[in-house]
């Protein structure tokens, strides 16, 4: 098997991941030892909806954009998966095809396990069972968590909330402020949030003027995470 060349920093992200960090030593070198690097551009594609499911796939830097086309023949991202998440597992185990499209976003690093590689695993490795099934068990949690935002919390809450989660999950720590790093577009926030761009600029423009965010193009620095925590609390 191939040893994966990532850098210190892609390795870091891998290893320290919730999911992935909670292990055994034996199954997370097990899994590093049939792992692959694959490193994407900006906007290259990994899978497309109607495929069939043929690798797992850990994130080990960048994002992966997952989309579908709505009836007018739109592309709309619905999350963007983030370094030291795996994923892919689901459409292995019921053996159907892929439900959406997944490309990079910005320069992507991947851990590609093959499936053949991915059903040794499983042979070999009790435990893995029981740890994707906890993790798909935490991403129906989140599934209802969204739901249940989308139905019952004012779109400024979501969107609080939504900044919050890029922060840690991508945050650059300048001083008191902290920087997005991953490069998103308001349209981009506002198919996360399931609103209209417009919306989504004017809930940030209030953000900025209570002074919980900074405005840049393509960028979000956040300058108060309690103000942010306010709102997405109300």
């Amino acid at each position: 098997m191939n040893t994966p060349a990532l850098t210190i920093d892609e390795r870091s992200n891998i290893e320290s991941g919730s999911w992935f960090s909670k292990l055994s030593l034996p199954l997370r070198q097990a899994i590093l030892a049939r792992s692959t690097v694959r490193r994407l551009a900006d906007g290259a594609t990994l899978s497309a909806r109607g495929t069939p499911a043929q690798e797992w796939v850990g994130v080990a830097k960048g994002a992966v954009r997952v989309s579908s086309v709505s009836l007018s023949g739109k592309q709309v991202t619905l999350t963007y998966v983030e370094p030291g998440t795996w994923f892919g597992d689901i459409a292995l185990f019921d053996g159907l095809p892929r439900t959406h499209d997944a490309s990079a976003h910005g320069e992507t690093t991947l851990l590609v396990v093959r499936k053949a590689d991915f059903k040794e695993l499983l042979a070999q490795h009790v435990e893995l069972y029981d740890a994707l099934l906890r993790l798909n068990c935490r991403r129906l949690r989140l599934m209802f968590d969204t739901i249940e935002d989308l139905n019952t919390r004012p779109l400024a809450a979501r969107l609080a909330k939504q900044v919050l989660l890029l922060a840690r999950a991508y945050g650059i720590d300048q001083g008191e402020e902290i920087r997005i790093g991953l490069q998103l577009a308001q349209e981009d926030l506002a198919q996360l949030l399931g609103a209209s761009r417009q919306r989504v600029n004017q809930e940030l423009k209030g953000f900025e003027r209570e002074g919980a965010v900074r405005i840049e193009p393509t960028r979000l620095v956040v300058l108060s995470k309690e103000k942010l925590l306010a709102i997405a609390e109300k």
